[in-house]
């Protein structure tokens, strides 16, 4: 089996890509799998780190406004396609897979020109651009959430798999919880919310745990504090300019990264974070209780429909990226973290939609295709 997955941009793309090339390697060890993306996007790092070739293309994300650099943009994806075309006469792929993103252009275009079976993921909720661009013509779509397939009226097949992560629902012991605490600097006897925004940051969640800290309202909780690397010596700026020093303050570790997320999710009692579509599978699958603060967006606020699926069954609170600030914050998370009832609640009616082996439902997916294809 050749494949081609085409994914680029951002982890939310190129991680279920990755999973999927994981799955297919591992049920076809002489499977032979290329990605195609760009030099500019996460895949440049992740995609060898994964142990695959990636071959690259100048494709761009369209723009609404009319600027000279959108026009750049546009002619150099349309000739993008051109390349696309010499790595499919080069690789000559059994079936080409999508995980989003604007790379699905270009590669699409010719995969489906080519009538070469095809296949896309869409993690969100809202389809994205691409989705819904190649929706009549793709041969499957698989899609994360049951409110996605009905989005997708008139396609070939569309089918509920869920997105793949890495992380998993954790039994940690007693002694290995209070020795990653220990390390942390953080106590054993209160409650852990857990506040995170990405690799990058978010800078509105950030400022607003900024404010909560200065304002002294974290007593009956403790927060562990991903602020994001690029945004880490902002913050600590921020502190200083308070006279504090960002290593000590009362209830709060702040840190630029987390490393080990697996673990810290599987430990803590309440997530505060953004809601983009793997974050939502991986809160659902360990089961825990969230306050999602949505990126917000101009064209589609995929971010904000991923997360009402969960506030909608009662697992999870939204705070608009807008609205959000420190007094709204500290309140949201006081009321759940006082309430031990709600709080187990909440992350069981999470766990109770987490989607169960995602990655062999999507290789099962690809064989029916496959088969299909050859009969």
């Amino acid at each position: 089996m050749k494949v081609i997955i085409s994914a680029a941009g951002t982890g939310g793309h190129i991680n279920p890509g990755i999973a999927i090339a994981n799955k297919i390697k591992e049920k076809s060890p002489k499977s032979e799998i290329i990605f195609i993306g760009t030099n500019r996007g996460l895949e440049h790092d992740l995609v060898s780190r994964a142990g695959y070739k990636l071959k690259t293309i100048d494709a761009y994300g369209l723009k609404k406004e009319l600027s000279l650099q959108n026009v750049k943009h546009i002619i150099s994806t349309l000739k993008s396609k051109k390349d696309v075309k010499k790595i499919f006469d080069d690789f000559k792929p059994d079936l080409v897979i999508g995980t989003g993103g604007y790379i699905c252009g270009p590669v699409f275009s010719v995969a489906t020109s080519r009538k070469i079976p095809t296949m896309l993921h869409e993690s969100n909720a809202y389809p994205g651009r691409a989705v819904k661009m190649f929706s009549k013509k793709v041969d499957t779509i698989l899609v994360g959430f049951e409110e996605t397939k009905e989005r997708l009226e008139g396609c070939k097949k569309v089918v509920v798999t869920g997105t793949p992560t890495k992380i998993k629902k954790l039994n940690i012991s007693t002694q290995r919880k209070k020795k990653m605490l220990e390390e942390l600097g953080i106590k054993n006897d209160l409650p852990i919310v857990l506040i995170f925004g990405g690799s990058q940051g978010a800078r509105k969640i950030n400022e607003s745990v900024i404010q909560l800290a200065l304002n002294k309202k974290i007593e009956k909780y403790q927060i562990i504090w991903a602020t994001g690397t690029k945004q880490y010596d902002i913050v600590k700026e921020e502190f200083e300019k308070n006279s504090i020093n960002i290593n000590n303050i009362k209830n709060v570790k702040a840190i630029p990264y987390i490393y080990n997320m697996e673990e810290l999710i599987n430990i803590s009692d309440l997530l505060v974070c953004r809601s983009g579509a793997m974050t939502i599978t991986e809160i659902c699958i360990v089961g825990k209780p969230a306050i999602f603060i949505p990126l917000p967006s101009i064209s589609a606020n995929r971010q904000e429909d991923n997360a009402r699926v969960l506030k909608k069954i009662g697992a999870a609170k939204i705070i608009l990226n807008q609205e959000v600030n420190g007094n709204n914050l500290s309140e949201e998370i006081e009321s759940i973290i006082e309430d031990k009832q709600e709080l187990e609640e909440m992350g069981k009616v999470a766990n109770s939609i987490a989607p169960n082996n995602v990655e062999e439902k999507i290789y099962h997916e690809i064989e029916k295709l496959l088969n299909q294809d050859l009969k």
